[in-house]
């Protein structure tokens, strides 16, 4: 008898149990390798379909015979073809070297789909990874069961990423290729943000204290807006912690990277005041229907309102979803006095012309 031996048949079994691999697919993938090795192996064309005894791991090869055409005109139903047994004396062992490869094949298979399955459900967590490769076009972080992929636009720049050294990243995505789930690592994520700062403050963990928006310009500054669901806990100093101990653990595993937290409001006048903190705001006036603040600063604060090349202003206007002009106290009053001038003038003109 041509067949399987009992340990592959038991191994296939085994397979569905411990893998996940349902035996009927398994079987269905070694008919059709084992139809593909015996035309391969024995130089056939025609049409044949092998039959696997999962009892005793008998195996048959058929020849599958087309119809005459007297067979077709009598009306006969041509879907059942005919088949012939051809079974090669020597097929048994062509038979087991094919199905030790389909297994394999289907094992790898399997495991990468179970890996997947593992990792698209972690997207949006924080994973620590250890460096295994960096140079210019990528950088390869070992997380245990799988090197993710920290490529240059997650990468902050400025930061190096040394061989062996541990790091926090962010899971950005994970894509389903041949080869396995590529996992996609980020270090420029908003959400590395939110993850350090569950991490490292219990009442936000715990949802007593809740960040409400978070604005960021990787490697060189961040704000985030909070706000405490309990009256007596005040949620920019839990962040903040004794001493500022919460903040500047996060600030290390940024290598530096500057923090403003700022106390969420429900009124836009407050939270904007807030949100360009560390500057004082004199005045906000507000353009509710076009979303536009106008801040008025004394003159000492305005850059320090503004920011280097802006960006105090443009992580404020991120962080609370509104455009933010900044103007001096001078610069205000100027524009005042400029606007009364042009509205007088206009007045004269409509008299003369009355």
């Amino acid at each position: 008898m041509i067949g399987l031996n009992k340990k592959l048949i038991t191994a296939l079994v085994e397979l569905e149990k411990e893998k996940g691999i349902k035996l009927d697919t398994l079987v269905e993938a070694l008919k059709v390798a084992f139809v593909s090795a015996y035309k391969k192996n024995y130089k056939v064309e025609y049409d044949c379909r092998v039959d696997i005894n999962m009892k005793t791991g008998e195996l048959k090869v058929f020849k599958i015979m087309e119809k005459n055409e007297e067979e077709g005109e009598s009306g006969e139903d041509d879907s059942e073809n005919d088949e012939v047994e051809v079974t090669p004396d020597n097929f048994g062992r062509i038979a087991a070297q094919t199905a030790k490869q389909v297994i394999r094949q289907r094992i790898k298979e399997a495991e990468r789909e179970v890996m997947y399955e593992e990792f698209k459900d972690r997207v949006g967590d924080m994973v620590t990874g250890i460096i295994q490769q960096s140079d210019a076009r990528f950088t390869l972080v070992d997380l245990g069961k799988v090197e993710a992929l920290l490529p240059p636009y997650e990468q902050v720049p400025g930061e190096r990423y040394r061989h062996g050294e541990r790091i926090k990243c962010y899971i950005s995505d994970v894509r389903k290729t041949t080869k396995g789930p590529q996992v996609i690592v980020s270090r420029t994520h908003t959400g590395l943000i939110r993850r350090l700062f569950e991490l490292e403050v219990p009442e936000i963990y715990e949802g007593i204290v809740e960040i409400k928006s978070i604005a960021r310009e990787a490697g060189y500054r961040t704000k985030i807006a909070v706000n405490s669901n309990e009256e007596n806990v005040d949620p920019v100093g839990a962040c903040v912690g004794p001493k500022g101990s919460r903040v500047r653990m996060v600030v290390d595993e940024l290598g530096g990277e500057k923090i403003d937290i700022a106390e969420f409001s429900n009124d836009i006048v407050d939270f904007i005041k807030n949100a360009l903190s560390p500057a004082r705001v004199l005045k906000v006036l507000t353009d509710k229907q076009k979303n536009f603040a106008l801040v008025v600063v004394s003159s000492d604060q305005l850059s320090l309102a503004i920011g280097r090349e802006g960006q105090n202003a443009r992580l404020a206007a991120k962080l609370t979803g509104w455009k933010i002009d900044v103007k001096s106290e001078k610069q205000f009053e100027d524009e005042l006095d400029k606007a009364r001038e042009e509205r007088v003038k206009s007045k004269e003109e409509d008299t003369e012309t009355a």
